[in-house]
């Protein structure tokens, strides 16, 4: 993986855990909530920030609490600052890639964080996860492209030749058939057998 798409995948892991902060701020009735993709130049370590705002401080508190017990509980993520949660007239979660800003209507009014970022893009979280589910799309795209092509390159290469094993010596070795031919007997030893003696032939005397 290069750094461009290690960067790149770490910047969608952000517009995740973003995302799922800005339902939370939704789903206990934040006003007014905005999203700004800060500007890389102007924006030091984080991506974005994640503003809403609150009637009242417990209101307040409360939104801040959920946003980090779901974070917590769906990615295991934690932050790595909270700040005002005594107060509750400005909270403030650092997740280091994002920051949420949980104000009162008044205070955010006053410190109008959105005109001092002006290089910001504000987006709802409508549009948020919009573009968040079109980079989805594209990164499963390019996923299934790349795995794709590692099956046509695999399918292409040459196969390696077999090579054969060297056969063990009693196979490589031809036997020779040889036909037995029967020893032969020794007669050491043994008594030859005489010839019979031829009989005289008896004549009378005269």
């Amino acid at each position: 993986m290069t750094q461009s798409e290690a960067h790149h995948q770490t910047r969608i892991q952000s517009r995740i855990l973003v995302q799922a902060a800005a339902a939370v701020c939704e789903d206990k009735k934040g006003q007014d909530t905005r999203i700004l993709e800060l500007d890389p130049i102007d924006s030091g370590l984080s991506d974005f920030f994640l503003v809403t705002s609150a009637s009242n401080d417990r209101q307040a508190i409360a939104i801040a609490d959920e946003i980090e017990l779901r974070l917590k509980r769906d990615f295991g993520v934690y932050a790595h600052s909270v700040e005002g949660r005594r107060k509750g007239d400005w909270i403030l979660l650092d997740y280091v890639d994002f920051v949420v800003h949980v104000f009162l209507a008044e205070r955010r009014a006053f410190y109008d964080i959105e005109r001092l970022r002006k290089s910001a893009r504000p987006v709802t979280p409508a549009e948020f996860d919009a573009e968040l589910k079109a980079a989805l799309a594209a990164r499963t795209l390019a996923a299934r492209r790349k795995a794709s092509g590692k099956a046509v390159a695999a399918k292409a290469a040459p196969k390696p030749k077999k090579v054969a094993k060297p056969a063990a010596k009693k196979a490589a070795v031809k036997r020779i058939a040889v036909k037995k031919v029967p020893a032969k007997k020794s007669t050491a030893g043994k008594p030859v057998p005489r010839k019979p003696a031829a009989k005289k032939k008896s004549g009378n005397r005269t």
